[in-house]
């Protein structure tokens, strides 16, 4: 059986693949643990000047999390699998864009949720011609976990907001624009820059070119006008008003959404974390309770496992959660808060 991931050093780099392709790369707990144990060998290794994080197969770096089993536990009542699998999954994330050593990213296909948080926290991300980045959670009844919140709240003007309640897919043009990466390489340099970087062990191997157009960047005004207000009804009211390709579809998308996870991400992000460890703490609350209070297990099936993609959410609409329901997802833990 093939390892998930493929742990090894490379000449001056210490190297990590992601190897599910058939499943989009996505991340398991496994995955998790075994990236955090990887990481804390180099800390201290004379021999690894630098990490480099990439994705087998020619779709995905990351497609997300891998959360069948986690939902189907939480739908037999057993929570703590979820609630361990996330635990891990952010201490993870914090690591890596804590790290002493430098890390580089190669972001290629689709780089969704759990993606996100394994390839954008570091100082290095790079991007294709390929990259298609989004954070889909609320149609499943989450919210932009894995430190999400703290990049989209980081994003320029309302742009975050957009993303996260609509899971717009970013090219690699969007995906620099909202800072979600910095760096563009063509894919068929990648291979080579690979090596240089494992040989030298030296960041100059990273080449410097251009960075590709953003359409997004062209709707920067736009997006902060639809998506300024201060509340949902009041953003889906903009929306409904303006006849423009990017509001139908992004009205669309908030339609078939979660109103629960939108609210608490809206929450979330007003204000914005102002540091990553922030973010996960607050998003830990919020994911701790999704499976018992919140609209995951059931998101997971219409979307995910059924694919009927007809999910029943808790609420009938954006303007029926309450400012104390949200208030409740996202309340302090006690002693099952999040620490690192």
């Amino acid at each position: 059986m093939e390892p998930e991931l493929l742990i090894r050093t490379e000449g001056r780099a210490g190297r990590l693949t992601l190897n599910r392709p058939k499943a989009l790369n996505a991340l398991t707990h496994r995955i998790c643990l075994q990236t955090t144990e990887a990481l804390e060998g180099w800390r201290d290794d004379p021999t690894v000047s630098l990490i480099i994080l990439d994705g087998a197969g020619e779709r995905a770096f990351c497609s997300g999390g891998d959360i069948a089993q986690v939902t189907a536990a939480g739908k037999a009542g057993d929570y703590a699998m979820g609630r361990d699998f996330w635990r891990d999954e952010y201490r993870m994330n914090l690591l890596l864009s804590t790290y002493p050593k430098p890390i580089v990213s190669f972001l290629h296909g689709f780089v969704m949720g759990g993606g996100v948080g394994y390839g954008c926290h570091i100082p290095h991300r790079v991007v294709g011609e390929s990259t298609q980045m989004a954070m889909p959670e609320c149609g499943i009844g989450m919210i932009p976990d894995v430190g999400g919140t703290y990049l989209l709240g980081r994003a320029p003007g309302h742009l975050g907001l957009y993303l996260a309640l609509t899971a717009a897919r970013m090219g690699p043009g969007d995906a620099i624009h909202a800072g979600f990466a910095n760096r563009f390489l063509a894919e068929a340099e990648w291979d080579a820059t690979k090596a240089a970087l494992c040989e030298t062990g030296d960041l100059d191997a990273l080449p410097v070119r251009y960075t590709p157009e953003s359409p997004m960047a062209a709707e920067q005004s736009r997006i902060d006008r639809l998506f300024g207000a201060a509340t949902l009804p009041q953003i889906i009211a903009a929306l409904e008003e303006d006849d423009s390709p990017l509001a139908q579809s992004a009205l669309k998308a908030i339609r078939r959404n979660s109103p629960l996870s939108m609210a608490c991400t809206l929450a979330m992000l007003r204000p914005a974390p102002l540091t990553l460890e922030e973010a996960l703490k607050q998003e830990y609350r919020w994911t701790w309770r999704s499976m018992e209070h919140g609209d995951f297990i059931e998101g997971v099936r219409a979307q995910i496992l059924d694919k009927d993609r007809n999910p029943t959410w808790k609420h009938p609409a954006p303007g029926a959660v309450t400012e104390a329901e949200v208030a409740a997802m996202l309340a302090p833990l006690g002693t099952d808060e999040l620490t690192f």
